[in-house]
């Protein structure tokens, strides 16, 4: 008989969420509207930040926070090669070139001596993503951008609820973008979130995010209100509906419980795991709280007879679901076609690649579930070591 599946994610969505949609459903009023400003209210109060725009999805969180600050072409922008392609499409739809600098091996974050050493007079901005939902050493990355007048985005979209030394992410950076994604810790099915330091930066990326018009829908069809608005930009269609808006007030009201159940749930993977040989649970370091969005482990290939292709291929005959984080932007043939990147400039990536092994971890798994996905794996490493 075979075993039952266990997915790689699944959301967790109750009754809560779904009588919020259908009052929304009931009110009249399903795109952008009072939920959407309540959810943006909220947002901010738990990412420290003055300022949150709701939109419907993190790339356009991040192409908002390019678009804001005022990147185009000529400039570059310097990320990450492991991450996801989106980071690099919505540079390249701004008309910028994309600059990848290497990572660190303990925390697979961007490395900032990597981000220094990639700086050139044509550098606009850094966009650093929060990877698997450790914070990067922001910090250094701050440091960074004001010593060359760089504007810093981070990409959180792993990182919702997350902090760096004590300070909430949301907070830090110039821009921060948001995911709520399915599969990220709190969800809207869809939707995205970007928290700016700047009045003037929130004012011009609110602009933008609804074809470039001075007033939106909820504003010019109230009562009293006038029926006339000016385009003042080329804008995108990137607002938040209320219906989204909805499931993710519910949902961030329970982020802080979805981040501990996370969080134990990668205490038993380590317990599980540490006494095998061939598997390398992830590293935390003591400056950030990570909220494990994912938890990647890193196979000792030295160890093993088999690839990674392979063990993956293991883990799914057992029921397991998994999945991989991330096909580097370099292997990619429109980037490395493109733009000529190679993978002799990024040995840490290329070092650990081929090793990264993304586990289930959600809220709706329990222990259990935890310790027969440890024991599988540890079974599979034994039967195949060297």
């Amino acid at each position: 008989m075979a075993e039952v599946y266990l997915p790689y994610c699944r959301p967790t969505v109750d009754e809560e969420e779904i009588a919020a949609v259908a009052e929304v459903l009931r009110s009249g009023w399903l795109t952008t509207g009072p939920r959407a400003r309540t959810f943006e209210e909220e947002f901010a109060k738990s990412a420290g930040s003055v300022n949150a725009l709701a939109v419907n999805s993190g790339t356009s969180a991040l192409h908002l926070a390019l678009a804001a600050a005022g990147v185009g072409p000529g400039d570059e922008v310097i990320t990450t090669p492991l991450t996801f392609c989106a980071c690099v499409n919505v540079i390249v739809q701004q008309g910028a070139r994309p600059v990848l600098a290497d990572i660190c091996e303990d925390d697979f974050n961007i490395d900032p001596a990597e981000v220094e050493r990639q700086v050139t007079a044509r550098t606009k901005a850094v966009m650093a993503v929060d990877f698997a939902g450790q914070p990067c050493r922001l910090d250094e990355l701050c440091d960074i951008a004001e010593r060359h007048k760089l504007f810093l985005i981070e990409d959180a979209a792993h990182a919702a609820g997350a902090r760096y030394r004590d300070r909430p992410v949301g907070s830090i950076a110039d821009a921060t973008a948001f995911s709520f994604y399915p599969t990220k810790n709190m969800t809207t099915g869809e939707g995205g979130m970007l928290t700016t330091r700047s009045a003037e930066l929130d004012q011009t990326a609110r602009l933008l995010a609804l074809h470039g018009m001075s007033h939106d829908a909820w504003g010019r069809y109230q009562k009293d209100a006038s029926w006339a608005y000016d385009v003042v930009a080329p804008g995108f269609k990137y607002n938040m509906s209320d219906l989204q808006a909805a499931i993710g007030l519910v949902q961030l009201r329970r982020l802080d419980e979805f981040n501990v159940a996370r969080e134990s749930l990668a205490r038993r993977y380590a317990e599980r795991l540490a006494a095998c040989e061939c598997i390398e649970p992830p590293r935390v370091r003591a400056d950030a709280a990570h909220v494990w969005h994912l938890y990647v482990v890193r196979l000792r290939l030295e160890r093993l007879r088999i690839d990674r292709s392979v063990f993956i291929e293991a883990l799914a005959e057992r029921g397991i679901g998994t999945s991989v984080h991330f096909i580097p932007i370099h292997h990619h043939s429109y980037y490395r076609e493109g733009f000529g990147f190679s993978p002799a400039d990024f040995p840490v990536v290329e070092r650990v690649f081929p090793e990264l092994v993304s586990l289930p971890l959600y809220p709706l798994m329990t222990e259990a579930d935890v310790d027969r996905v440890a024991d599988v794996v540890c079974e599979i490493a034994a039967a195949n070591a060297r």
